[in-house]
């Protein structure tokens, strides 16, 4: 490598934090100055270097090792233009339908439920009408009173037979029995995309309660704050939808999620050839995990790894494939950005905060907010893809179409 290209990829490494993007470029920081310098997308610098040698200085290269647009052997892997452009008209049409959309879907969903039997008492109002219309309250993001003239509409379309009291969905959601029936939602949501999706991400993200801690905090003047949960979840890369979930209390820890996260996608039917997680994910297991299904694990390694194998030669071969290569390490690696836009589309579109106060609500809850996010995204794939979800032949045990 030329210095220009060392002093590029030193840029990136210690200063990447810096770069930033604006309307007509990206701006790079200097080495031995607090200057910013603009870069175009063909990697044309507005620094003396690049201006009167008509060369790519060093600030070029740093933008190309910082978008991994260039690998170990210094050959431009991307050329012109960086960025996806948006497929508008199939965003605009998603977006215009989805209302429409998601209520239609989610008949269709809720086909999964089972309803149990009933010996004696009065006909109770039937389960699977119970989890659309809680569904339909979370994506609504109404009040329970507010949200029952949505119950209303619903029948007056045919997708329930009665509407039920506006406190039904409540109660619903208070039930422990219906947290494993809201997982198999979760997964039967994402199961149309199973022919889409081999590369995954892990990660995790809090969501704030309307709860505060102990009564201690107020009566000695300390500042009140939220209880908040967390949601572990396992993403597709290509469309980000959530394939599998576990919510845990805000202490849950990150790393032992990753192997249950990333079997259950392979038990909802996908092919996991790729898995990504940052470093709080970084074990020997994790990286076994993923080899034994076939797939490779991206799981930066921490700065005080030794890297010996103690057991898991696998280890060992990546922790070197790591120091020596990690420009291509990180083409695999910055997949995972994905799932952190999905938190945030999550937070944006249905709030990052859980109503209930109950724990068990508030974890069911939680998991309506994911049916109800991958419900969208699959009416966005409808017309991008052109997917034919059903969810009575795709969900876990039968085969998706595909159009």
């Amino acid at each position: 490598m030329e210095t220009r290209q060392e002093r590029g990829k030193e840029i990136a490494q210690t200063m990447g934090k810096l770069i930033k993007k604006t309307k007509d470029g990206w701006l790079v920081p200097s080495q031995s100055s607090n200057a910013m310098y603009r870069v175009d997308e063909l990697f044309n610098c507005n620094c003396p270097d690049c201006q009167k040698r008509s060369v790519t200085c060093k600030h070029g290269y740093a933008l190309r090792y910082y978008l991994q647009a260039e690998n170990a052997a210094g050959q431009v892997v991307h050329k012109q233009r960086l960025t996806i452009g948006q497929a508008w008209s199939a965003y605009n049409a998603g977006q215009t339908s989805e209302i429409r959309l998601f209520d239609e879907l989610l008949k269709d969903l809720v086909q999964e439920v089972e309803e149990p039997e009933q010996a004696m008492g009065r006909p109770r109002l039937a389960l699977r009408e119970q989890v659309f219309c809680s569904i339909q309250k979370v994506y609504s993001q109404l009040s329970s009173r507010r949200a029952a003239s949505l119950f209303g509409n619903a029948m007056a379309k045919g997708q329930i037979r009665h509407a039920p009291h506006f406190n039904a969905p409540s109660k619903l959601l208070n039930k422990a029995e219906i947290t494993p029936l809201l997982q198999h939602l979760l997964a039967v949501t994402a199961s149309p995309l199973r022919s889409v999706e081999s590369s995954f991400a892990v990660d995790s993200s809090g969501f704030r309660t309307t709860c505060f801690g102990q009564y201690a905090e107020q009566k000695y003047a300390l500042e009140r704050q939220h209880n908040w949960l967390k949601a572990h979840i396992c993403i597709g890369t290509k469309t980000n939808i959530v394939v599998g979930a576990i919510i845990t209390d805000e202490n849950g820890a990150d790393c032992p999620q990753f192997a249950p996260l990333i079997q259950t996608t392979t038990n909802n039917g996908f092919t996991v050839l790729e898995a990504s997680a940052d470093k709080a994910y970084s074990s020997r297991a994790n990286y076994e995990v993923v080899n034994a299904l076939g797939g490779q694990a991206y799981i930066p390694f921490k700065s005080n790894t030794s890297g010996k194998a103690v057991g898991s030669m696998l280890w060992k071969k990546m922790f070197h494939y790591f120091q020596m290569n990690q420009t291509e390490f990180y083409e695999h690696y910055h997949a995972r950005s994905n799932v952190e836009s999905t938190f945030a589309a999550i937070k944006r579109k249905f709030g990052d905060t859980v109503k209930s106060k109950n724990p068990i609500a508030q974890q069911n809850e939680l998991l309506c907010k994911l049916i109800a996010y991958n419900l969208t995204v699959v009416i966005q794939e409808m017309h991008e893809l052109g997917i034919q979800p059903d969810f009575c032949t795709q969900s876990p045990r039968g085969e998706p179409k595909v159009a």
